[in-house]
């Protein structure tokens, strides 16, 4: 799909998709790293489209990452599930890191829940927390809206004063405590990767107030408010970052600590879900 404009190929993936399912989702959800079983094991599936049978749709490489669209029902919620996200340390340029974000816009999504495996920096963040995401830092990634401004998902210069929605997070935050899950709050912050932080960086994010770091999250944030969609989102804290943390860092902790974690996330996503749903 060379020589297409940003929107001429996501229009592109998203007539593509279309010609593979007419369904039509209340909520986006995004499956971070050791996250994806909530799909198979939670959602009542209608249709499963894998990414590789979307025309010029990005695909993911990273371990743990299915790389495939569930569409189904959660309770009395219609929802389009990501197994698996595509990452800009991939080599994909950021229109490609978010475009997946837009075609669930299109496809009507009113909302998207976004999740995540994070490094935590806050002291009291500890593997298998899960923070809910109350604000974000995005100056060390590349601003997805960069570029000709796609007309008809949002306006040129989108407000970020509210990004992650207040009505969807209070509800996030009253079924957490329904279901006595501890569920703490932060700033979250995405660098590039795909090299874990250096002490010294970890040591300057604190300063400026970040409580979580990852490799994800933002940019599809920024791309799904820009596209009228609320947004929430919830990191799992699978280890404390370079400089806190006693041992190096590897993907195969990331994994295995969302994977001990993934029982509880299960619960708080579906049940979470189903009264968001009820509010839109």
């Amino acid at each position: 799909m060379k020589n297409l404009t940003p929107e001429e190929k996501l229009m592109r993936c998203y007539e593509s998709l279309r010609e593979k399912t007419d369904f039509v989702p209340d909520i986006a959800l995004v499956l971070g790293s050791g996250l994806g079983a909530f799909a198979d094991e939670r959602v009542d599936i209608e249709a499963i489209v894998d990414y590789g049978s979307i025309e010029g749709f990005p695909h993911s490489t990273v371990p743990g990452h299915k790389g495939r669209f569930v569409f189904g029902t959660v309770g009395n919620a219609k929802v389009a599930v990501m197994q698996g996200r595509v990452h800009f340390y991939e080599g994909y340029p950021m229109t490609d890191v978010v475009l997946p974000a837009r075609v669930l816009a299109l496809m009507g999504a009113k909302a998207i829940f976004l999740t995540n495996a994070s490094g935590g920096i806050a002291e009291e963040l500890n593997a298998g927390d899960f923070m809910l995401i109350r604000d974000h830092i995005s100056v060390f990634v590349r601003n997805p809206l960069i570029g000709e401004n796609i007309e008809r998902l949002g306006t040129r210069f989108p407000d970020m004063s509210n990004v992650y929605d207040d009505e969807i997070c209070d509800i996030i935050r009253k079924t957490a405590a329904e279901l006595d899950i501890p569920l703490k709050e932060g700033i979250y912050a995405q660098l590039t990767g795909p090299s874990f932080e250096s002490p010294a960086e970890i040591k300057m994010l604190a300063k400026l107030g970040v409580d979580a770091v990852g490799m994800s999250t933002v940019v599809e944030a920024i791309a799904a408010h820009h596209a009228g969609m609320k947004v929430c989102g919830i990191s799992c804290v699978c280890n404390k970052a370079a400089g806190i943390s006693p041992t190096p860092l590897t993907h195969d902790e990331v994994q295995d600590a969302a994977n001990k974690a993934a029982p509880l996330f299960k619960e708080l996503i579906a049940n979470s879900i189903e009264k968001i749903a009820n509010a839109l």
